[in-house]
């Protein structure tokens, strides 16, 4: 077992700070306590919802008197139940995220600690997080939970968990998604070293089973700049394949098709109402995480899409 000191991929002044925000979901959840979120079901809770016609049976305690001497008619309010949110957190361990143009903090090195900061916020929120690590197939899987004793073995994986072997993240979300039945928050962080289209057909099967679903795609600025300076041996992190060029003689292709990538991957995942973002190794982890976690209390609110 990992101890604390394994867990340094966590920022403790970091994670007080974000505390003051609430991590919404952005959709009605389907959860088994009273919790913060709207659940997609109909209970009796202070927010409401709608109106429907009186059906003999009903309770008429919910009848709205108001509407009856408008209308003459019998009408029930109805309310948003709250409830707790499952969450998965989705992390790529494949070779490719050990990748550093710095030789400093990897790509691991941030998805961990993403994954270890917003599985701190929601268990302390009173929600349930569960975790799958993968890389050419699921290998490991936490079914949510809320304890303080789940989040410490998910600190534990996090910790132990090491960068290795082919990603095969198409298959690996598709199964996901045929597995995980409950309504729930999947976060899914990777580098999405993938063709656009089949990876936003695994988004498509995620949303398809109601599922809210966030994207953080890590990447190294110099994957984008392409900006060596001489001819470079360039070695494939998961297959070990290796091509020697000349960067100078690729980099306007190469960012063009890097560019036509990444245009497809989020305008694909806004049709999809994907929650996708972009984040460099480099970029400021507050920032990220609080624009994050804003953006999905303006949407829970109705104020921004």
């Amino acid at each position: 077992m990992s101890t604390p000191n394994q867990w340094d991929f966590l920022d403790h002044n970091l994670i007080s700070r974000l505390g003051r925000l609430e991590f919404s979901a952005r959709q009605p959840m389907l959860g088994s306590v009273t919790g913060l979120h709207r659940s997609a079901t109909r209970g009796s809770s202070v927010e409401f919802a709608e109106y429907r016609k009186y059906v003999p049976g009903d309770d008429p305690k919910f009848i709205d008197w108001r509407v009856f001497g408008r209308t003459d008619r019998f009408y029930m309010k109805e309310f948003e139940a709250d409830t707790n949110l499952r969450c998965y957190l989705v992390v790529d361990t494949s070779a490719s995220m050990k990748y550093s143009s710095t030789k400093e903090t990897t790509r691991f090195d941030i998805a961990r600690k993403l994954a270890g900061t917003m599985a701190h916020l929601l268990c302390h929120q009173g929600d349930a997080v569960g975790l799958c690590l993968f890389a050419d197939k699921a290998l490991q899987d936490l079914k949510p939970k809320h304890t303080t004793t789940h989040l410490r073995t998910i600190f534990d994986s996090l910790g132990q968990a090491k960068p290795q072997g082919e990603s095969n993240i198409v298959e690996t979300l598709h199964e996901f998604a045929e597995r995980i039945k409950k309504r729930s928050l999947v976060i899914i962080i990777s580098d999405f070293l993938t063709e656009p289209a089949p990876l936003l057909e695994c988004f498509k099967h995620l949303k398809f089973h109601k599922h809210d679903v966030a994207a953080f795609h890590l990447l190294d600025r110099q994957e984008f700049a392409f900006d060596f300076k001489r001819p470079v041996r360039f070695v494939d992190l998961e297959t070990g394949g290796d091509l020697i060029t000349d960067p100078s003689i690729l980099r306007d292709a190469y960012r063009e098709a890097v560019t036509t990538y990444l245009e497809t991957l989020q305008h694909g995942c806004r049709g999809f109402d994907v929650d996708y973002h972009l984040a460099y190794l480099d970029g400021d982890m507050e920032e990220l995480l609080t624009n994050f976690l804003l953006h999905r209390i303006r949407r829970r609110k109705g104020t921004g899409r």
